[in-house]
């Protein structure tokens, strides 16, 4: 049984998961940085230990002073949260190693589902649709030219062991290609330490959807249904709602039930996301995410099921006690993140609160948004009957924060909510630069 947990994140996830410990009269240990001293976790957490300077690769990706951490403050179990070693085979299995729970997939699951390449073989076994596709890592130029020709223009080129959208180059005519490979193959090494990359057939327009799965490791997989996630920048999300404004009930069925046989087909265990690009009435695999999402939010309030507590049940052995029927999504709810375009104090910090509205943070007044760290500010998420509800909710929402000392991009988030394609519910990946391209050419 699980009576201790190590939390190895920051920011946000690790304050959502310090409260889902006091919810479960469990002891939260936070591991943080000389940089994050100060913040909300550290102050809430039962114990804290630091575990290294201010860089990432000092700290947050020091799997031995993490687990040692565990380790010496009598933790069971560790929790990754999201980004730095969430994903990481590695450092899941030397947990394992040390006698600790990883909260999270077995460790071999997380090694295959981090190479694009296999996880696109294992979706394929299980009768999911993919993209046309490399069916192995692309060995040279000669190789990368033979498959786009097979493929077709455009492809776009992605690291193997990668994902949130770094290594990724698109790629439209034969004469662009050894350029963008080699982009491609540094990026992938500087940023996962590995510089396979894979072709995938490029879709101009698509939709970008997940859908959410808990499953408990010994037989039941379960759906709490589907995330839109086309709103990004940079490949990197902005908005995120449930349920998707174009989804059919017919398609919506048949891309969940896909996913839950996929994560069958794995035997996976804890809580994981399946991807989707949609183009026009066809969808097609993309990835698997191994672990929590920022955006599980939303998730939670159309199902009413709370992921870190299954998480942590999970983990411990515990059956899923409720099936597919027991799931009733319902309602509406739209997650927005608030982001810094600068680092620095924040002198004056007010979130919006009110009916329908929830705030995940870990800033105040006198906080500091570290440069050293992913710049989420903060994840406003709202709950309605309707969509129509939701927007006007969101929008006031948006208008009740005061945060001073820092920029942000709370405007910007204003005029895609308000832009005409979002509100209708008809829009592709591409609105943020249709939406913020024509307002800058108007400004």
């Amino acid at each position: 049984m699980i009576a201790s947990i190590l939390i190895a994140n920051r920011g946000e996830i690790a304050v959502r998961v310090v409260r889902a410990c006091k919810d479960l009269g469990l002891r939260s240990v936070v591991a943080y940085s000389t940089a994050d001293k100060d913040t909300l976790a550290v102050r809430m957490a039962d114990q804290a230990v630091c575990i290294g300077g201010p860089a990432t690769k000092e700290s947050y990706l020091q799997s031995r002073n993490i687990i040692m951490a565990a380790c010496l403050t009598r933790c069971d179990a560790i929790h990754p949260g999201v980004g730095f070693l969430s994903e990481n085979a590695g450092f899941a299995r030397q947990v394992e190693d040390a006698g600790l729970i990883f909260i999270g997939p077995k460790s071999e699951t997380i090694a295959l589902l981090g190479n694009k390449v296999e996880a696109r073989k294992v979706a394929l076994k299980a009768g999911l649709p993919i993209t046309p596709g490399s069916k192995e890592a692309i060995i040279d130029l000669e190789d990368a030219k033979q498959t786009a020709q097979s493929i077709g223009y455009p492809i776009i080129l992605k690291a193997a062991a990668g994902g949130g959208g770094r290594g990724m180059r698109i790629v439209r005519k034969e004469a662009d290609l050894a350029a963008n490979l080699a982009v491609a193959k540094k990026e992938a090494l500087l940023f996962f330490g590995d510089d396979a990359v894979h072709m995938e057939r490029y879709l101009e327009q698509p939709r970008h959807l997940e859908v959410q799965l808990l499953s408990d490791g010994q037989g039941t997989v379960l759906h709490l249904g589907e995330r839109d996630c086309s709103v990004q920048k940079n490949h990197q999300k902005l908005l995120e709602e449930s349920p998707s404004p174009v989804l059919s009930d017919s398609l919506r069925n048949a891309m969940c039930n896909d996913a839950v046989r996929l994560f069958q087909e794995l035997g996976y265990r804890g809580a994981g996301t399946v991807e989707f690009l949609l183009d026009g009435d066809a969808y097609y695999f993309m990835e698997v995410n191994a672990r929590l999402q920022v955006e599980h939010p939303v998730s939670e309030l159309v199902s009413g099921i709370d992921l870190v507590h299954a998480q942590i049940d999970i983990a411990q052995g515990k059956t899923l006690s409720y099936s597919q029927s027991d799931v009733r999504c319902k309602g509406y709810s739209l997650e927005c993140r608030i982001n810094g375009l600068s680092a620095g104090e924040i002198k004056n910090f007010v979130m919006p609160c009110g009916p329908h509205v929830r705030v995940d943070t870990y800033l105040q007044s006198g906080s500091v948004l570290s440069p050293y760290y992913d710049s989420l500010i903060a994840k406003i998420i709202v709950y309605t009957p309707t969509r129509e509800m939701g927007l006007s909710v969101m929008l006031r929402a948006l208008d009740e924060v005061v945060i001073e000392g820092v920029k942000t991009n709370i405007e910007e988030q204003k005029l895609l909510i308000k832009s005409r394609p979002f509100s209708s519910g008809r829009f592709s990946t591409d609105l943020y630069t249709k939406v913020i391209t024509q307002e800058k050419n108007h400004g």
